[in-house]
């Protein structure tokens, strides 16, 4: 079947999201795998709450960011599955490579190629899809492969706490990474490069320069308010996420399995019921108000923040998970109608470019000083606050996020306006 045709083909174009998740959950199990054994790694090689803070989240981001820009360039001029699959090669062999390691240096540069060939998956991917799909349902799609952070957190969480206390967490790494491969081979097999969509009498180029998407974006203050806005969000999901099995295991007693379990089941399928709905809610609701694709980031934001005190509050574990569930969904609904939206303010030719950008900003400050805020935040708080040291750490990071709600509302007071520059620009010529 010609690809060009992918765009009637339902079937084929669920088909191939389906594929895209899968690559993304992957993503995300061999990201969070080391979040979940982080306190085994931590006790065997003698590591602080920065150092912890600097693999989870630092050091990989800085090489995410920086290699995402450059690959999503040459993605928006070559072969986007193509770059997809390599990257889930590379950083599925990066992760089975962690688990031969000796020391902390050790461990950090493997981890510094999982951050590279992770670089490569979501701006692709996020250009295809929105090839794939009309613009009335990107939010859904995009939302729809985003919840591959939580099937990836799921799986992560789930199967790495188990492998780690029954067969040590150096197989844990083999076991999660070797996968990965036999998936991208699948990849090239079955998913095809789609055609990209360009509007009509465009003054665009079919394959702009990097500095004319800056220039665009430029030119779009919304999107820089939704890039802060994703970023505090992220900063305390990733700061507050990458450390909430640490707490769960130093202040409440559970072992590392049961921090699996619990942070498996229910944040996987929690993150996932939100992030969907985010993308859902975003569609049904902005079809005659864009604002919506930012309305409900703010609203679910705002609703979430008590559930969140409360979670880090708690005194028995039933009460944190029952604080923690309603408010992981209100606290997901962000990113899929964030990206969804973004793609709207800027030419096809320019998504996988305008995704990097957009990640580039949100992991810098949510991944790469999210954790690393967390991490030397805790090792600061022990000599203050003595085993409350983390938790105290973590309200302070998730009272700094309060401020995500500032940047998505005057996110949603400029968009209306740069939707209109985009229209604008595609009809004059």
């Amino acid at each position: 079947m010609d690809c060009e045709v992918n765009r009637e083909s339902s079937n084929y174009k669920w088909f191939v999201l389906g594929i895209l998740t899968l690559v993304y959950t992957f993503n995300f199990i061999d990201r969070q795998i080391l979040v979940i054994l982080q306190e085994p790694i931590k006790a065997d090689l003698g590591l602080s709450d920065t150092q912890l803070g600097l693999l989870t989240g630092f050091s990989f981001a800085v090489v995410y960011v920086t290699a995402g820009i450059p690959i999503a360039w040459l993605a928006d001029r070559s072969n986007r599955r193509n770059i997809v699959a390599a990257s889930l090669g590379i950083f599925s062999v990066m992760t089975a490579l962690s688990g031969l390691v000796q020391n902390y240096t050790q461990l950090l540069l493997a981890r510094l190629g999982v951050g590279l060939g992770e670089a490569g998956g979501s701006p692709p991917s996020h250009s295809m899809l929105s090839d794939y799909f009309p613009e009335e349902k990107r939010g859904t799609a995009l939302s729809i492969y985003t919840t591959g952070i939580y099937f990836g957190i799921f799986f992560g969480y789930f199967a790495g706490g188990w492998i780690a206390e029954s067969f040590g967490w150096r197989k844990a790494f083999f076991i999660v990474g070797i996968p990965g491969i036999a998936l991208a081979l699948l990849l090239l097999l079955l998913v095809r490069e789609p055609p990209r969509t360009q509007p009509i009498a465009s003054t665009v180029s079919s394959k702009p320069r990097f500095k004319e998407t800056i220039s665009v974006l430029l030119r779009r203050p919304a999107f820089w308010w939704i890039a802060l806005g994703c970023s505090t969000a992220s900063f305390v999901g990733y700061g507050n996420g990458n450390f909430f099995p640490s707490l769960l295991i130093r202040n409440y007693g559970l072992s590392v399995t049961e921090a699996g379990i619990v942070l498996g089941v229910i944040g996987g399928t929690t993150g996932m019921l939100g992030t969907f709905l985010g993308g859902y809610l975003a569609d049904r609701w902005g079809k005659h108000d864009k604002r919506w694709y930012v309305r409900i980031p703010l609203y679910g934001l705002a609703l979430s923040f008590p559930l969140s005190y409360l979670t880090l509050l708690g005194s028995e574990p039933l009460y944190v998970i029952m604080a923690y569930a309603p408010g992981h969904i209100l606290n997901t609904l962000y990113l899929g109608p964030c990206i969804a939206i973004c793609h709207t303010l800027v030419s096809p030719a320019m998504r996988a470019s305008a995704s990097a950008v957009l990640l580039f900003v949100i992991n810098m400050i949510g991944l790469g000083l999210g954790p690393l805020f967390v991490g030397a935040l805790s090792d600061a708080y022990s000599a203050h606050f003595g085993d409350e040291n983390l938790r105290f750490a973590m309200i302070t990071s998730l009272t700094l996020g309060t401020s995500g709600l500032f940047f998505f509302w005057k996110a949603q007071k400029a968009l209306l306006g740069d939707i209109e520059k985009a229209k604008s620009l595609s009809q004059d010529g």
